[in-house]
């Protein structure tokens, strides 16, 4: 493994990545008969295969899956190090490797974008998914920062919470409660769902609350997504509980509207996340601390969110 070049531990990590030697040859701008070379040459040094092909798709050996934990030690700790030598030069530089559950992709743009305009010289990777796989990537510690709308249970990490996440229930615009006031909890039950799939954070805190009151969800239709929830709602097919935030793009359609129920909204916050005992990166740490300063006015615009939306609506109607 000495003789090993850092070019062919490149090929190696891009492969079990991307699961591709095409792939990899692209990301690395390499040819493929140059990639299965390298590949040859390392497994040769390893003296044990790295790879299995089944059918299409290769897959990691158990030499393979040492040696991708291997590359991931020894490439966070050069990344560490162009950092704080970066940092000794009184410069922020370096990549941030986020992941964010598909709910925070309605701000965390934003958020990255003034962040990147004040540190120029950070590169980010902004990975955007459901909850289950997110926990997933943060039980494998793929990312430097995880933000959740929920801490998870049963892993051991540090998080903190950054930016209020208020639940509100969504209707079409002609809903018959449109114009009610302190609608009754018992009342929405029974109305007809559409919910995100279960172990979703928002529907894990929408059944915790009926719930604790003795009632249940007609849950009529599961999808996977806040955008195909929100079509349906404007279909009539149901009513929904999303995060304040996915109405930003939406309320002055009129086609939506949110609902005045008592007990909501549900006060959530978002949370960043990383797992206990990882020290985070210079640039990781730039960001965290960029958080706490950054997400104050849009807190604040959301406290007035309510009363726009509700403008909105009686304009439109």
């Amino acid at each position: 493994m000495r003789h090993s070049t850092f070019r062919q531990l490149e090929v190696f990590e891009a492969i079990a990545r991307l699961g591709s030697f095409t792939r990899a040859a692209e990301e690395l701008h390499l040819t493929q008969p140059t990639v299965s070379m390298q590949i040859k040459k390392l497994t040769d040094a390893v003296g044990l295969p790295l790879f299995e092909q089944i059918g299409k798709r290769i897959y990691l050996t158990d030499a393979g899956k040492a040696l991708q934990a291997t590359c991931s030690e020894i490439f966070a700790s050069l990344n560490n190090f162009e950092m704080t030598v970066a940092d000794m030069q009184g410069l922020k530089q370096g990549k941030l490797r986020l992941a964010v559950v598909t709910t925070a992709k309605y701000f965390a743009p934003r958020l990255l974008g003034a962040f990147c305009n004040e540190y120029p010289g950070i590169d980010v990777s902004l990975k955007v998914s459901n909850r289950e796989r997110l926990l997933e990537r943060l039980g494998e510690n793929q990312d430097d920062l995880y933000v959740l709308g929920q801490p998870p249970e049963g892993l051991d990490v540090v998080y903190e919470p950054f930016l209020d996440n208020p639940l509100v229930v969504l209707a079409p615009g002609n809903h018959p409660l449109a114009a009610q006031r302190n609608i009754p909890l018992a009342l929405l039950a029974e109305e007809p769902f559409i919910m995100r799939e279960p172990g979703s954070g928002t529907r894990i805190a929408v059944e915790r609350l009926f719930r604790q009151h003795g009632l249940a969800l007609k849950v009529r239709m599961e999808l996977g997504s806040n955008e195909a929830i929100k079509q349906a709602i404007i279909g009539g097919l149901g009513i929904s509980v999303l995060s304040r935030h996915t109405m930003t793009l939406d309320a002055a359609t009129g086609q939506l509207t949110t609902l005045d129920v008592e007990h909501f909204p549900i006060k959530r916050q978002w949370y960043t996340v990383y797992p206990a005992g990882k020290q985070p990166s210079i640039v990781a740490q730039t960001f965290l601390d960029y958080l706490h300063g950054a997400t104050c006015q849009i807190n604040e615009m959301l406290r007035h969110y309510p009363e726009q939306v509700e403008k909105t609506t009686r304009a439109s109607s």
